[in-house]
């Protein structure tokens, strides 16, 4: 793949180290998802943002450096403390705050965030119905929630239609992916956002051909690689979900982190 096609389209990511992206992605580059929705976002310096399922926190310097804005990076599964070193090496510690912290029990006042924004994990937490009247409630009013993730381009309603090729792994990996169409509906249904996209990132067929030749290169197993790979008729692809908070109050009933009174 020309290394000039990529730093035309990504400019800003390209800057970045190739080896220290791909060590620290957990999954594809990381920050090709995370420009490509960026170019939909309009951050400003000293915006507070909250890099959510954050993994290495490369998104979260990413962020930091390359918009001037202050970030929350959280995650549950990796060290706050490891994420911290990676931080200061990067020059970042004024302005990228780590955590660890389960995405449905934040220790955040409401309205506290300018921005949501979610790379590559909001599949893990989002799909159920009441995750988003909690996370909006972190949002400033005309807030936004931004999310880039994986998607199917037909619905899978039952076992039946799963394609031949995500057969043998669909209940392990792949059963919780939905459409574009699934997604916005999910969010439209609350009232707490305005859809302002809805839509494949643009970028979705580079992101998935360095995906492909970046696990190809390395010779690690790796499922998701497997079905790109094997996915001859498109029907994987990378999609971005924006919506700006509306005024309506978030009700949430038993949900965790609410408590009891």
């Amino acid at each position: 793949m020309a290394k000039q096609k990529l730093q035309h389209v990504f400019p800003k990511a390209m800057r970045y180290d190739p080896e220290w992206v791909r060590r620290h992605s957990m999954g594809e580059n990381v920050l090709f998802n995370l420009e490509s929705l960026t170019k939909s976002l309009d951050l400003k310096p000293g915006m507070r943002v909250l890099d959510l399922g954050c993994g290495k926190a490369i998104s979260s310097i990413f962020l930091a450096k390359e918009f001037g804005v202050t970030v929350y990076a959280v995650d549950e599964a990796v060290s706050a403390s490891d994420n911290f070193q990676r931080i200061c090496q990067s020059g970042c510690q004024d302005r990228v705050i780590p955590l660890e912290a389960d995405a449905r029990a934040l220790p955040f006042a409401q309205e506290y965030f300018d921005a949501v924004i979610v790379v590559d994990s909001y599949t893990y937490f989002g799909t159920d119905e009441k995750y988003l009247p909690y996370i909006a409630r972190f949002l400033k009013p005309e807030g936004c929630i931004a999310i880039v993730d994986v998607c199917f381009t037909e619905e899978i309603e039952s076992l039946e239609q799963v394609p031949d090729f995500l057969r043998e792994d669909y209940q392990r990996y792949w059963y919780f992916i939905h459409t574009i169409y699934w997604w916005r509906r999910l969010w439209e249904k609350t009232g707490l956002v305005h859809i302002e996209a809805a839509a494949e990132i643009n970028e979705a067929g580079l992101v998935r051909e360095h995906y492909m030749k970046d696990f190809e290169d390395s010779k690690e197993g790796d499922p998701f690689a497997k079905a790109l790979h094997l996915d001859k008729q498109g029907f994987i692809s990378f999609f971005k979900l924006i919506g700006r908070r509306t005024k309506k109050s978030a009700y949430l009933q038993n949900y965790k982190s609410e408590g009891k009174k």
